[in-house]
């Protein structure tokens, strides 16, 4: 039996991104025929809906979904978070990882749930600035802890193949709230993040 991969799509969006996508193919020169493109895009559409998705998700849901009554109040960092997005400039990737830190108010939340966020904002066209701000006040609006942290480290394929083309440059950005903007805390949970632990 042949392998078959299950999958949903909007049917609708796939053949009008698909369109989209034969009409750039061709014009970009390729012949939208050969073997090897013939199904690219509708491939291309169903991966630009992939990497789109968080459009249709709510991230506050995802956290109001996962929050429990507890009275620790000590720093909760989840690190090393994986991220691949897309830059609104060029559509072309970014990648790299977040650090998350939150100290509870009365509430936890479920671990899982600040990689998913994560997740969400990454999946719709961005700005590393704008993803850094966007999961630290859905973390500050929804469990409205007594301060959060947030710090993203990521490589740009928009700078590395194309433009000035440089291979190794990192982009960090950071924001932080409440009690994260204090020199102590704020010094406390970057060492953390930066430290070896095992």
């Amino acid at each position: 039996m042949p392998y078959r991969k299950f999958e949903e799509y909007n049917i609708e969006v796939t053949e009008e991104v698909k369109d989209n996508f034969s009409s750039i193919i061709t014009n970009l020169g390729e012949d939208i025929k050969r073997e090897g493109i013939v199904k690219t895009p509708e491939r291309a559409a169903k991966a630009m809906q992939f990497l789109t998705q968080g459009y249709h998700q709510n991230p506050e849901e995802i956290l109001r979904g996962a929050m429990f009554k507890e009275d620790y109040d000590d720093m909760v960092i989840v690190k090393d978070i994986e991220l691949y997005s897309l830059c609104e400039h060029h559509m072309l990737p970014f990648f790299g990882k977040a650090h998350i830190a939150y100290i509870p108010n009365g509430h936890i939340v479920g671990l899982s749930k600040l990689p998913r966020i994560v997740d969400v904002f990454a999946r719709r066209l961005q700005v590393q600035e704008r993803l850094t701000h966007d999961i630290l006040e859905c973390i500050n609006d929804t469990i409205k802890p007594k301060g959060v942290a947030v710090v993203i480290e990521a490589s740009h394929m928009c700078m590395m193949m194309r433009g000035v083309q440089k291979q190794n440059s990192v982009t960090t950005t950071s924001g932080f709230r409440g009690q994260f903007e204090k020199m102590e805390t704020r010094t406390e949970f970057l060492r953390l993040i930066t430290a070896d632990l095992t």
